[in-house]
């Protein structure tokens, strides 16, 4: 893609835990909507650093360091932009780094059709409608009671950092670390989050496509965007896109101050 040009903004949200603000730089071309998606993900990520701040002030510690984890052993959802990102990111690694990424979310996938999860996790990722959270438990402790660790991890350390999805951002403790090791029968305390970003791009790409606001496995993500490579080859107006993608920020927002 070639250069674009950028529009300087400062955006303010007011979360549970403060006031955020900060700088953004927004495309003012057309663009793929995975051009947003760092955008939202650094929104989000200084949503929840007010809200670390909000619990080191109460006397709290956050469990969660380099090398812990054992969190890479859960069900990840990612939305559809960014499944197209990893996709993009895919495509943009040395072919001996690609190469071994592909076998390794191979060998994965080998695992789970073994374990007679694949055809649901595809299911999933396909299905025409929006799956509330209690009919994705019955999945989701499946997949954990496997233990299976994430395509991306690599001794015991995530190798695409940079991109990972917003889901692992957004999961820190202040329990015990060694709690998490088991988190169903553990009373692991996760964060606050003050907005799930992969949430927002979900219902950002189901106004843009016409579709449900689908949020897709990990382990199946790469596959689904290579079916729907069409559809993440559309383009729209960068100011647009974070525009909506910001409104739906403050909606939920103002959904969870309501519920309070």
């Amino acid at each position: 893609m070639t250069e674009q040009s950028v529009e300087r903004l400062e955006v303010s949200v007011k979360t549970p835990a403060g006031l955020l603000t900060t700088p953004v730089e927004v495309p003012t071309g057309f663009v793929p909507v995975t051009a947003i998606v760092p955008l939202m993900r650094r929104i989000g990520e200084q949503a929840q650093a007010l809200e670390e701040r909000k619990a080191i002030a109460a006397g709290e510690a956050i469990s969660c360091k380099k090398g812990c984890a054992a969190c890479c052993r859960m069900l990840v959802p990612v939305s559809a932009p960014e499944a197209f990102a990893l996709r993009d990111m895919l495509a943009k690694m040395p072919a001996g780094r690609r190469q071994a990424t592909v076998m390794n979310v191979a060998a994965a996938r080998a695992r789970l059709e073994q374990a007679g999860l694949l055809a649901r996790l595809t299911e999933i990722a396909e299905t025409g409608r929006q799956l509330s959270d209690e009919e994705m438990e019955p999945i989701n402790r499946d997949y954990y009671a496997l233990r299976m660790p994430c395509p991306f991890l690599e001794n015991e350390v995530c190798s695409i950092y940079e991109d990972r999805p917003a889901a692992c951002r957004e999961l820190l403790v202040t329990s015990p670390a060694e709690f998490c090791q088991d988190m169903v029968s553990n009373p692991v305390r996760p964060l606050p989050v003050p907005v799930r970003i992969s949430t927002v791009l979900g219902l950002l790409w189901s106004e843009l496509s016409g579709g449900p606001a689908r949020l897709i496995p990990l382990p199946v993500a790469l596959e689904w965007a290579e079916r729907h490579a069409p559809e993440g080859a559309g383009t729209w107006k960068g100011a647009s896109l974070f525009e909506n993608a910001l409104d739906k920020v403050w909606r939920l927002l103002n959904a969870v101050t309501r519920d309070k």
